[in-house]
């Protein structure tokens, strides 16, 4: 968009705080209103979310019909929910996304991979009918997507803009897909769930996508995409939850010692016969791992961690009648 002297304006990246049926609560959408307008994110698709985003846009003049590209940087239902509707409306607009995200399109625990993962994780045939059935529920949060649909985002792509560029960072860790954004010129950086102000995120359980028999081994990526992040020093870093981040090296260093303790912690409650990642998610989370989507995110958060324990040598692992036995 000129300005009167002729001169481009620079990029702006426009927060709308969108509300979640989710305990994380509201996600952060981006607008960028540069030729093309572009949405990071959408947001759930609850009738709130969709009255949020509408309002949220209108106060910068934009409506649905105007956005010609939605740029998602993860399947999750609170960030991807309501862009086949806003694209709908749109009737032209693009949807962008990670080859290795659709299959949470068609939800999240119902293809058969997932279930042989976690059982083999050592969860309960009816703990996991449980899960899933209540994932059936949440992925009503989204619509599905044929991979037809999507256009695909990819490590080293740019995106172009009026006035500018912004380049794509393929991060994985919190999905196997997730995806950040950088406009190199000021080293801003919007990155979805990889970084988050107030809370560190989960590394959610998913099948590799190159090897969907074998479990995504998400924390010990997580650790290279964050250190991929500090190496190009962004001085402000836009999240998809909470508000936007000044001093990286501080998060970093939070995250870096987070993840030191609970490793220790986990070796440490490793039983002497051995443990599950199912059971090894009851000794972390005695409260969260018997309810709703806490389960899962614990279930998740323990495989991730014996993952990387094992990978760094202070674990072994063994497979004892079909379910990933940990050993110190």
């Amino acid at each position: 968009m000129p300005e009167a002297n002729g001169k481009l304006q620079q990029m702006k990246f426009i927060p709308i705080s969108i509300p979640t049926p989710f305990y994380v609560g509201p996600v952060n959408v981006y607008l960028i209103r540069d030729d093309p307008v572009t949405l990071i994110d959408a947001g759930p698709k609850t009738a709130a979310a969709a009255d949020a985003l509408r309002s949220g846009l209108a106060e910068h003049g934009v409506k649905f019909s105007d956005v010609r590209r939605i740029v998602l940087t993860h399947a999750h239902e609170d960030h991807c929910g309501l862009a086949v509707q806003v694209r709908d409306e749109a009737k032209n607009a693009e949807i962008y996304l990670h080859g290795w995200e659709t299959g949470h399109f068609s939800g999240r625990l119902s293809q058969s991979a997932n279930r042989i993962l976690l059982l083999r994780s050592g969860v309960p045939e009816k703990v996991f009918a449980e899960m899933r059935k209540l994932y059936e529920e949440i992925s009503l949060l989204t619509d599905t997507l044929a991979e037809s649909e999507i256009l695909p985002l990819n490590d080293g792509d740019e995106l172009e803009f009026e006035t500018g560029l912004l380049n794509v960072l393929h991060t994985p860790g919190h999905t196997p897909g997730s995806c950040s954004f950088i406009r190199e010129a000021d080293r801003t950086l919007v990155c979805g769930d990889c970084v988050l102000k107030r809370i560190t995120p989960n590394p959610v359980l998913s099948p590799d996508p190159v090897n969907p028999d074998r479990r995504y081994r998400s924390l010990s990526e997580y650790l290279v995409s964050l250190a991929r992040l500090r190496a190009l020093r962004p001085t402000l870093t836009y999240g998809g939850h909470g508000g936007p981040i000044t001093d990286f090296d501080e998060i970093f260093n939070r995250y870096v010692r987070a993840i030191d303790e609970r490793q220790r912690r986990v070796i440490s409650l490793v039983a002497a016969s051995g443990s599950s990642a199912y059971e090894m998610a009851r000794a972390l989370f005695p409260d969260a791992v018997d309810r709703d989507v806490h389960r899962f995110l614990a279930i998740s958060e323990a495989a991730a961690h014996l993952d990387l324990a094992e990978s760094e040598g202070r674990l072994n692992v063994e497979l004892k009648d079909g379910v990933e036995i940990y050993r110190k």
